[in-house]
């Protein structure tokens, strides 16, 4: 029987970690690479600083540069990570933008625009993944990013919450199928974080307040405050875990 740290160590594994160029996304991209996996990076953005953090750790990463909006991305970016490496055993759908405007304003694009990232690309990259794995007879980990709303309703933001609530439904429900194959489903569900997502929220004054107050932990959270509970999801630590929202907010949902 492995020593429970050991339990923890992702040697030999390849994960997939979309949004990979900032914030979260580089955050769980770190992590996984210091637990012993070789990542493949999936961003719009400039990804060079995150690769060298990779290489720091002593692991091998592979750039694909996509949109997970974009219908074709999940078979580019599942083959892309074969190519590299020859496997891919875990998957973090983190990739995500959000939109703002008063529900009667909000327009038809910001609300596609939303859920074919938020949504549509975890569907459709889960499946090809999940595919992948199950036409090789392997298991592996897909870890969703879902979000306070899908827990609330939030203001101004139906789309996002409309997708981050769906998401939290989509996770239940692939675990439900996946889990026979030996395939873990579950999410994460981040608080409030400093990140480029909640700009607008800390540059009001009133609103940066008012959600501080509401936080027993008394801070934001950062995305390194993430780090850990994405390698627990990624490990054999949590082989008995399927289709849980592990809340990572700082007492948030508590209060």
């Amino acid at each position: 029987m492995p020593s429970i740290l050991d339990r923890f160590r992702l040697d030999g594994r390849v994960a997939i970690v979309t949004g990979a160029s900032r914030g979260l996304g580089a955050a769980m991209a770190r992590a996984l690479a210091e637990a012993g996996a070789d990542v493949v990076l999936v961003a719009r953005g400039d990804l060079a600083e995150v690769e060298r953090g990779i290489a720091a750790a002593g692991r091998r990463c592979a750039a694909v540069a996509a949109d997970v909006g974009d219908p074709a991305a999940a078979a580019r970016v599942v083959e892309a990570a074969y190519a590299a490496f020859g496997r891919a055993d875990i998957l973090v759908n983190n990739a995500g933008i959000i939109r703002r405007a008063p529900l009667l304003e909000f327009s038809e694009q910001d609300w596609r625009d939303v859920l074919a990232v938020n949504l549509d690309g975890p569907f459709r990259l889960s499946q090809r993944f999940a595919a992948a794995l199950a036409a090789r007879g392997r298991p592996g980990k897909i870890i969703n990013v879902a979000s306070m709303l899908s827990f609330q309703g939030g203001v101004r933001v139906a789309s996002y919450t409309a997708a981050k609530s769906a998401l939290a439904g989509l996770t239940r429900a692939m675990a439900n199928e996946l889990a026979p194959l030996g395939i873990n489903v579950n999410a994460l569900a981040p608080g409030y974080m400093a990140t480029d997502n909640t700009a607008a929220l800390r540059a009001d004054a009133a609103r940066h307040q008012a959600i501080l107050d509401r936080i027993p932990a008394g801070r934001w959270g950062t995305p390194e405050d993430l780090q850990g509970a994405t390698v627990f999801l990624a490990a054999p630590a949590s082989d008995y875990l399927h289709g849980h929202i592990l809340a990572v907010d700082g007492g948030w949902l508590a209060r």
